[in-house]
Parts: structure tokens; sequence; C-alpha cells
């Protein structure tokens, strides 16, 4: 099936909502209008959702963090930014 968008009414997304369903398993994107105006998107969901990106996220951020010196005190940061 094609993987074009294609734009459908609230009611009839309402009504049509498992064959939706299964065509967006099949890589199909609609977009949810009401009264002429998008107002949602039904998509796949991302294919990189690996347990491994996780992992590799936090190794980023514990190197980042272990740049920072001494205790950071997130209160007083937002507070120095408000008043700037």
């Amino acid at each position: 099936m094609e993987a074009r968008n294609q734009e459908v009414g609230a009611f009839e997304a309402k009504t049509r909502l498992a064959e939706l369903l299964r065509d967006t398993e099949k890589g199909r994107t609609f977009t949810i209008l009401r009264r002429g105006k998008p107002v949602a998107q039904l998509c796949p969901p991302p294919q990189n959702q690996d347990p491994d990106d996780l992992s590799a996220l936090l190794t980023a951020f514990h190197k980042i963090r272990d740049r920072v010196k001494g205790k950071v005190n997130i209160r007083s940061l937002i507070e120095k930014g408000r008043r700037h």
C-alpha cells in the first residue's frame, strides 16, 4: 500500500477507525480534519525505538554531566535566568 498522506474528516475517521489502523500498520499516514482544518495525524510509530537508543542517550548524558564541575543547583539557575 502507498505511504502518501490522506486527509480524512473527523466523523469518517471515527466510523472507519479499525480500517484506518490497519492501513496505518501498512505504512499509510492520515491527517484528520475538523471543519476542513487539520487537528491530528494518524501515522505508524517510529522504527528506531530500540533499547540501545536509550542506553546511548544515557551514556551521552553522563558524559556531558561529567564535564560539569561541582554541584549544580537547578533552582538558582532558573532564578538567575528569570532576572535576565
